[in-house]
């Protein structure tokens, strides 16, 4: 096996690959990076216990073959490697890695034989296509409420379904949601709802561009992402996701606008006096005004004030400042509507105008 190729096209790579295994894993192959050499390409595939990534990347091909070798220290060599051009060669299961110009460096890495790798999972199921920047959004809208709670796992995803002519992306911990919704191609398939977990989802958003589309197949137990030269799929997550509708307010007698940007900057000051523990702030709302303050604690409090457009009763609302916070600095909308019935029920957080998303979150007990 023995092939030369660009350090920048193999790094790039190698680091989706390594970011694939970079938990511990208790199968030792699982910690490698599958390497096949064949015709004119490079085939490179890594896996964790849920998550599967296959790529193809054009090389130069001296001589064909396969191994795996220990993806981080093959991520640290590549890294450090000081030349463009790299040559990559198996002798007697040592891989050696050396600049295609000079003799030296040359990297000895012990390998294991590929043979040894799982079979990475293939879809049987049709793929529906959509556009890659709807999907982005779908995911940059709901992924960040997940809930990290272990002892409810059914929360520890994004639940995605398809319903009549809209696909829907849904998250929640129990305390806040998020929710978003694209129309259905027609070439989509009716699917039951499922539960995505949200590792291959975020590498899915760090790695894809805004152009183009994406393809994804999904089956009782799987879901395959497609898109450029990438292959990904995940294990779906097992159980029953609450019936989030139940928890979407029909009507909320209030609603206040506030400019994105000032509210931020006011949540961000406050924070510096927000109890760790509990995260706790207020929102005191007032005619054209709002208040954002802390409670008191021993090292003190803070208050701060913007305006908003806003006719109604006055009202204090206690609220988590982090949910607060994640919407709005995910929201790209220069205006955001709040809309509330009380001070003990649901507040909805949404752009203005209206969209297809919006965020709920529960106030805390004041």
């Amino acid at each position: 096996m023995k092939f030369t190729c660009s350090k920048e096209v193999l790094l790039k790579e190698i680091s989706i690959a390594q970011e694939i295994i970079s938990s511990k894993n208790a199968i030792l192959i699982l910690s490698n990076i599958y390497l096949e050499v064949s015709e004119k390409s490079l085939i490179i595939k890594a896996k964790d216990m849920k998550v599967n990534f296959q790529t193809e990347v054009p090389v130069t091909v001296i001589e064909p073959g396969a191994t795996t070798v220990y993806g981080e220290k093959f991520f640290g060599i590549i890294n450090s490697f000081p030349h463009d051009e790299i040559e990559f060669s198996l002798k007697d299961n040592i891989a050696i890695i050396k600049p295609t110009s000079l003799k030296k460096p040359e990297y000895k890495l012990k390998s294991m034989a590929s043979e040894k790798f799982p079979e990475i999972p293939v879809s049987t199921s049709p793929f529906f296509e959509m556009p890659i920047k709807d999907f982005k959004e779908m995911v940059q809208q709901s992924v960040f409420a997940v809930s990290d709670d272990e002892t409810r796992y059914f929360m520890n995803g994004v639940y995605f379904e398809k319903s009549e002519d809209v696909i829907y992306m849904v998250s929640t911990d129990g305390r806040r949601l998020a929710y978003i919704s694209k129309p259905a191609g027609k070439k989509i398939n009716d699917f039951k709802g499922i539960i995505i977990p949200p590792k291959i989802l975020n590498t899915v958003l760090k790695r894809s561009g805004d152009e183009g589309t994406i393809n994804i197949s999904v089956s009782d137990k799987m879901i395959f992402i497609n898109f450029a030269s990438y292959q990904f799929s995940s294990v779906l997550i097992e159980g029953m996701f609450p019936n989030y509708k139940k928890v979407i307010p029909e009507k909320q007698e209030f609603s206040l606008c506030v400019k994105r940007e000032e509210m931020l900057d006011a949540l961000r000051r406050v924070s510096l006096m927000v109890e760790k523990k509990s995260h706790r702030i207020y929102l005191g709302i007032s005619s054209g005004r709002i208040a954002v303050f802390s409670e008191e604690s021993e090292m003190g409090t803070v208050e701060d004030e913007i305006p908003c457009k806003y006719e109604g009763e006055e009202i204090t609302i206690a609220l988590n400042y982090r949910y607060m916070e994640e919407p709005f600095k995910i929201m790209t909308d220069n205006d955001i509507n709040i809309r509330f019935s009380s001070a003990i029920k649901a507040i909805t957080i949404e752009p203005v105008p209206a969209k297809d998303f919006f965020h709920i979150v529960m106030p805390m007990q004041s």
